[in-house]
């Protein structure tokens, strides 16, 4: 198979390292930022390798899953899970508005601080996906940014 399209988000935070990290890993604060335009609930979240995050996305009368499970979690520098799609028990479903889209993407984020600040890049890519799984997610790529904006 040729090589998987990667999706790549750099960002960098007027902040230090370890501020950044906590909006990332602490429970109460991730509702804070993510998920733009809805209600952000995280309903479980045990960070550590092998450990789980459920997170629940709301709006109106809709809700909207994702688990991460996470196979590396380096604090403060870098966290890689396997993101997907789930129900409200976790199990790993397809997406509801994209049917193609990879039911697994390996997440990596990493954590470098400089001069007080923090530059994070967030790297996607699809895994053991299908054909038509990498498809979609090549073919979504150019609109990812709006979601993370």
């Amino acid at each position: 198979m040729a090589d998987l399209p990667e999706y790549v988000l750099e960002r960098v935070f007027d902040a230090p390292r370890d501020m950044v990290w906590r909006a990332w890993t602490d429970p109460a604060l991730i509702p804070k930022w993510y998920g733009p335009g809805v209600t952000s609930i995280v309903h479980a979240l045990d960070l550590r390798e092998g450990g789980t995050w459920l997170h629940e996305m709301r709006w109106g009368d809709n809700s909207y899953y994702q688990k991460a499970e996470y196979v590396e979690v380096s604090e403060p520098t870098r966290l890689v899970w396997l993101h997907s799609n789930c129900d409200a028990e976790g199990t790993i479903i397809a997406n509801p508005m994209m049917p193609d889209w990879p039911r697994v993407l390996l997440t990596t984020v990493t954590f470098d601080e400089a001069d007080g600040k923090t530059s994070l890049r967030l790297i996607w890519a699809p895994h053991e996906a299908s054909q038509a799984e990498i498809d979609c997610f090549a073919g979504a790529m150019e609109g990812m940014g709006k979601g993370w904006g």
